[in-house]
């Protein structure tokens, strides 16, 4: 497996979320099933594995730790963390500090290489996690820090306390919208962690207009799945078809060699459940996109509109279907931004922060995603 550099840690040029093991895309696999699919992700060269401690309450972080054990010393372990706003009884460095040492016991280690503050809460000046991460990273409990969906400014005032390893956000084809953060992660020689990279599984190319989806499967609320959105992205869908069986590879592998061959800092996490498909995201790191080849594909982008997106306020539609059906837990799912890509239907644009804050209240919890 290809490396990259987030900062100055090595990952696996495609790494792994672990999101979906929890909720988030309909039953997920048993325990044992879990262990298998992450030790075998190892066993074909995949280094990198994202966690949070909001997902499954805690519960992912131990199903993580415990196929890791074996080859703790191989592997790049990311987790993430919540904050609430200081106080004299309960100081932010107290929280990141408490915070950590709960997900070092969970996953079964002394340390993690990469700690994220999980969204920003706007009570808190990014600054006052800083230090303390500086810190953890002096102690040797973590060897990078990071934050996740956070704006250039943010990003700025944290770096200038304490240097940044990596940014993690929604990055894909269908979600490009990061205008901003990417060229100054390039500057700041700050690694760029992309979440959902296949959009939610669509760039896989398998997505039916009739398909339908159950429980607590985002699937249910993001726009671009609703029949009359998937029948409008066909033209995208039939263009990744044809690059790549022109590459001799699959939509979603073009879709992660798209991104490999635009950031050299880029590293795409996306989930997978199932052996076939941890077997084709790995393989993505070798299906290479000469410069020209990136040029034709970005081309033909550019003629494509995208139907449909992924917003907060959609996550919270999820979560109101579920309380209605007196089935609710609290989802811990990730904040999928939307903007102004050209072309780009079903959504308009919002004030900065308002969605990040909404879905924050609305959940009612600390730890989502």
């Amino acid at each position: 497996m290809k490396t990259r550099l987030l900062r100055d840690i090595e990952v696996s040029a495609v790494g792994m979320g672990c999101m979906g093991f929890h909720h988030g895309y309909g039953p997920a696999p048993d325990r044992e099933e879990v262990v298998r699919l992450i030790r075998y992700a190892v066993e074909l060269g995949c280094t990198h594995f994202d966690t949070a401690e909001g997902y499954g309450r805690g519960h992912n972080e131990l199903l993580v730790g415990e196929a890791l054990r074996p080859v703790r010393d191989q592997v790049v372990i990311a987790t993430k963390l919540r904050v609430n706003q200081g106080t004299s009884d309960n100081p932010i460095e107290k929280q990141v500090r408490e915070h950590l040492e709960a997900s070092l016991r969970r996953l079964g280690t002394d340390h993690v290489e990469l700690y994220y503050l999980h969204r920003i809460n706007p009570a808190v000046p990014v600054e006052d996690v800083a230090h303390p991460m500086g810190k953890l990273i002096r102690e040797g409990k973590i060897r990078g820090w990071g934050q996740s969906q956070s704006t250039p400014d943010q990003i700025r005032r944290a770096y200038g306390i304490t240097p940044l390893s990596a940014i993690q956000s929604e990055y894909s084809i269908m979600e490009m919208f990061e205008k901003e953060v990417l060229p100054l992660c390039q500057e700041l020689n700050i690694g760029f962690v992309a979440f959902s990279p296949l959009a939610s599984g669509f760039l896989s190319g398998k997505v039916q207009p009739g398909d339908k989806y159950q429980g607590d499967d985002v699937r249910r609320v993001i726009t671009r799945f609703d029949p009359e959105n998937v029948r409008a992205n066909q033209p995208l869908v039939e263009m990744l078809q044809r690059f790549a069986e022109a590459k001799g590879a699959t939509p979603a592998q073009v879709s992660l060699a798209w991104m490999l061959a635009k950031w050299p800092f880029v590293t795409p996490i996306p989930g997978a459940r199932t052996t076939e498909r941890i077997e084709e995201n790995l393989s993505a790191a070798d299906v290479e996109l000469a410069p020209g080849e990136l040029d034709v594909l970005e081309q033909e982008l550019a003629k494509i509109p995208i139907h449909g997106n992924r917003t907060d306020e959609d996550i919270m539609k999820l979560r109101e279907l579920l309380q209605r059906r007196s089935r609710y837990r609290p989802l811990h799912l990730h904040r999928a931004d939307h903007g102004s890509r050209p072309g780009r239907t079903g959504s308009a644009p919002r004030a900065s922060g308002t969605s990040r804050d909404a879905e924050a209240q609305a959940t009612g919890f600390a730890q989502s995603s």
